[in-house]
């Protein structure tokens, strides 16, 4: 049995502590674990951030332990209910996209494939890297071969699309796929990688890692796992990769016409015999071009000049030679920006149609290989194929009617976004009050689809960013603050929040605006732990919103740092913090913007200067802030406050061995959190009520 208080042990508690802040439970846990250590060591010590700095804290926490029994009990009750995420949960079996139906030739590849899979693992991590120019079938190989090798690795086979992700999300991808819940699933990349490391270190389990760039993006996914085995998709053979290459080269002809006559049948191939020739000296052995030609053999025509050498775009003008004019305009004018995912709704703006007669052509473009189908009625183009859809644009519609394609659409995501934000968080002046056509049924449908839009919400930032349109950038930003504090999303939001901050200090300075994205910049830096960054722009938000006179705006601000100030485990600046925002609340006038929202701000702020005040080990004085918050939730009806409320409130009292005090409270929190659907803090609660009835 593990000694709790060994120096391993230690770190390994705060390691989990730390990689388990993805829900308010977890963020309980670290504001715990931090004011356990202030006490243990005698005086503040900073939060962690980094492996160095965590093996520093567990030392001092290993050396004040060993002379003080009582201080190594305490220590040992709070290891004993920190458990590290994912492990203990019920991770599935994944599954890897289906492979297309028909599959010619590779058996060298296939047969290195094989031979790697199967070598003694010998301390190597075994890693393939397919590369091929793109239409060239390396991720269809990878696909066929894994589904060829079930057997070989019962605990799954999980897939990841690196294209245009970062590695928090890719990570973030693999996590939920192994059947991590997002709350449980940590918000800083290393965290995650971490994690993913830890739930596949003894797993038998293929990963297939497709469309990669570069090794850079890669090594935050990779495992030493013995019993994963690791293929790389990628066009170029990627530096710094130290893995066993396999080149994907063109299908010799006999196997392109063996893959053109499992597509068409032979009575097809028969009756195209004079132009067959052609069309397979056009696709050049590429099994994309063979495919997207297959309907057409008897109608070849030579490829422009241009597009000679290039089978996946001279196959592209092939299928767009022949779309319906609507559905080539929409091809066009969809493909100016790399939208993550194309569905109706966007399509319908870009081509200036109604939703019904755009998913019909989305569909065409599908059928005709123009498109590729991504689950739940969206699309998305191949690289090559948008850019010979973004070339004909040009030539054929012209600049003006370029950028009013591209505007529709950033209109048509900011709309949503408004819509969504003002129905999932009404009562927030923080949610911008521009008007917009969309509305919800409620905020849970709000909040989840500005989830499934975020990577579409943040291209659209992009997108008004590059057209200038500087009002439409903030806007958009604005309204992802429901989905920051609803659902996190932090990984995918962080490039906008960049984007918008500064250019809200370019062309807003000073102002509200600039204040509210300085903020939420701050409030996601803060929940991706990285805590340097975050502070001056939680201080920046402050600054701005003191100069446009918002005192609202410029308590939250400070109240933001505050809360940064308790995930470093600094309580006496957090605390300072809370009582500014307090003291500052003091300057709103009963007629003044914001007056009406005193009590509840004022409340918030009490208990936020009970958890300071707990985490500096004065618990009487943090019990009376924590009970008068509580007051406030409970006479107001705020269900989810009143919870966290009575659970800070009963944890203080554990931490005096008030156990008979704290037990109402955390079944008080129990009935109330159980009509909410927060598992998490639930879980966390139960843990909470086990010390109340376990001898100490």
């Amino acid at each position: 049995m593990v000694d709790p208080v060994s120096l391993g042990a230690i770190g390994a508690v705060l390691g989990a502590v730390g990689s388990g802040m993805a829900n308010e439970a977890g963020k309980w846990a670290w504001e715990s674990a931090g004011g356990l250590v202030r006490r243990i060591a005698g005086g503040e010590v900073t939060a962690p951030t980094t492996p160095g700095q965590l093996d520093d804290v567990a030392r001092l926490v290993h050396e004040r332990l060993q002379g003080d029994p009582q201080l190594a009990q305490t220590w040992a009750q709070f290891a004993s209910r920190v458990r590290a995420p994912g492990i203990a949960a019920g991770l599935q079996r994944p599954c890897l996209p289906t492979a297309p139906h028909f599959f010619t030739d590779r058996q060298k590849a296939l047969k290195i494939l094989d031979k790697e899979a199967a070598r003694n693992f010998a301390g190597r991590p075994r890693l393939a890297l397919l590369h091929g120019p793109e239409g060239i079938g390396t991720s269809t190989l990878a696909l066929h071969w894994g589904w060829r090798q079930t057997a070989r690795f019962p605990d799954g086979q999980l897939y990841a699309d690196l294209r245009a992700h970062a590695p928090e999300a890719v990570l973030g991808t693999l996590l939920r796929g192994l059947g991590l819940p997002d709350e449980e699933t940590p918000p800083a990349a290393a965290d995650r990688a971490e994690l993913l490391r830890r739930c596949l270190a003894d797993r038998r389990l293929l990963l297939v890692l497709d469309h990669a760039r570069s090794a850079a993006q890669l090594r935050p996914l990779l495992t030493s796992a013995p019993g994963v085995f690791t293929i790389v998709v990628a066009r170029q053979p990627l530096t710094g990769l130290d893995a066993l290459r396999i080149p994907v080269g063109p299908l010799a002809r006999r196997d392109a016409v063996r893959l053109l006559t499992d597509l068409v049948g032979r009575p097809a191939i028969d009756a195209a015999r004079a132009t067959l020739p052609g069309v397979l000296d056009r696709c050049a052995g590429s099994p994309y071009a063979l495919r997207a030609a297959a309907p057409r053999l008897t109608t070849h025509t030579e490829p422009p000049a241009d597009l000679e050498g290039d089978p996946v775009r001279a196959a592209a003008e092939d299928s767009y030679r022949v779309l319906t004019p609507a559905a080539a305009r929409l091809y066009r004018l969809a493909a100016l920006r790399d939208w993550p995912h194309l569905g109706p709704a966007a399509a319908a703006r870009a081509a200036d149609l109604d939703e019904t007669e755009a998913a019909r052509h989305l569909e065409e473009l599908a059928e005709a290989l123009l498109l590729e189908r991504t689950g739940s009625g969206r699309y998305r183009y191949r690289p090559a194929v948008r850019a010979h859809a973004e070339h004909t644009a040009a030539a054929l519609d012209g600049i003006a009617a370029c950028s009013a394609a591209v505007t529709r659409v950033v209109a048509g995501y900011r709309d949503l976004a408004v819509g969504a934000a003002r129905a999932a968080l009404p009562e927030s002046w923080r949610v911008p009050t521009a008007d917009s056509p969309v509305s919800f049924p409620d905020r849970g449908t709000a909040v989840a689809t500005l989830a499934s839009e975020a990577p579409g919400l943040v291209e659209a930032v992009h997108a008004a960013e590059d057209f200038e349109d500087w009002a439409t950038v903030v806007l958009l930003c604005r309204a992802l603050w429901p989905l920051q504090l609803k659902a996190g999303h932090h990984d995918i939001l962080l490039p906008a929040l960049r984007a918008g901050a500064r250019i809200a200090d370019e062309h807003f300075p000073g102002t509200r605006t600039a204040g509210a994205l300085h903020a939420q910049l701050a409030h996601t830096l803060t929940e991706l732990r990285r805590w340097d960054e975050a502070e001056p722009e939680a201080l920046a938000a402050a600054r701005d919103e003191r100069a446009a006179g918002h005192v609202r705006g410029h308590a939250s601000a400070v109240e933001f740092l505050g809360l940064l100030r308790l995930r470093q485990w600094r309580f006496e600046e957090a605390y300072a913090c809370f009582e500014e925002a307090y003291g500052i609340l003091d300057g709103i006038a009963p007629d003044d913007e914001g007056a009406a929202d005193l009590p509840r701000a004022r409340a918030l702020l009490d208990r936020h200067r009970g958890r300071a005040l707990r985490g500096l080990g004065r618990r009487d004085e943090a019990v009376q802030r924590l009970e008068r918050a509580l007051g406030f939730f409970r006479d107001t009806g705020e269900v989810y406050n009143t919870a966290r409320a009575l659970t800070d409130l009963a944890e203080t009292h554990l931490d005096g061995h008030e156990r008979h005090t704290a037990r109402p409270l955390i079944d008080e929190a129990l009935t109330a959190l159980g009509r909410e659907n927060a598992e998490y803090q639930v879980a966390w609660l139960r843990v909470l009520r086990e010390r109340c009835v376990t001898p100490e």
